[in-house]
């Protein structure tokens, strides 16, 4: 006996699998323009090696608050990660917490970030025409502005998890919030050691005979 209510068994099995084909398409996507971005930064470091070439370059004075800054976005990281984690066990309850967490913690280090920003123009010796002060606010400000747009994708994911949700979708956004937020830290890391911490391009680029 046909009954028109239940759906067939192709259909539903047709659905499904466009469901998991734009779910892949989603996570290229995302995988594509974090390559972009990773080009973007290089280029940034690449340029910033170049023009500590200059006889007067001066380097940025070091601010001891973005290793507080540093320590809060892996905070952030590892809270999504808890958050991802916990749903792949069917624990919304902790992925809920764990996505808060994260949104908090990254607003705390933008918070951060802004205090770095007013801690160093409040310095006697601030000059803005210093072009390691100006690559500074560039590449902070830069690193920023894709945190900020990360923050966005987490609001409507964490909008998404109270009432009735599909939990599969859910879990797919967690997923790619928990890969962004992954590669927006290994991203500041980088640029954090190498430009923000002390002399550690300088030394690397004369250690493979660059300069």
């Amino acid at each position: 006996m046909v009954k028109p209510w239940v759906p067939a068994e192709g259909i539903v099995e047709d659905l499904g699998a466009r469901d998991t084909s734009s779910r892949a398409a989603r996570k290229l996507a995302l995988r594509v323009f974090l390559a972009v971005v990773a080009v973007l930064f290089t280029l940034l470091v690449i340029a910033y090696a170049g023009r500590m070439a200059y006889e007067d370059w001066r380097p940025a004075p070091q601010l001891k608050l973005l290793w507080a800054n540093t320590f809060v976005l892996i905070l952030s990281s590892v809270a999504l990660q808890w958050a991802q984690h916990s749903v792949r066990r069917g624990q919304l309850d902790a992925m809920r917490v764990g996505l808060l967490a994260a949104g908090a913690f990254t607003v705390v280090f933008l918070f951060g970030q802004v205090l770095a920003w007013r801690q160093l123009s409040a310095m006697v010796y601030f000059e803005m025409t210093n072009p390691a002060i100006a690559f500074f606010y560039l590449i902070t400000g830069l690193h920023g502005v894709h945190l900020l747009g990360g923050l966005v994708a987490w609001g409507r994911t964490v909008t998404r998890v109270w009432g009735d949700f599909d939990v599969a979708k859910i879990r797919h956004s967690v997923e790619l919030c928990t890969l962004y937020w992954h590669f927006l830290l290994g991203v500041w890391v980088v640029l954090f050691g190498l430009l923000f911490s002390g002399n550690n391009l300088d030394t690397l680029l004369k250690l493979c005979g660059i300069r």
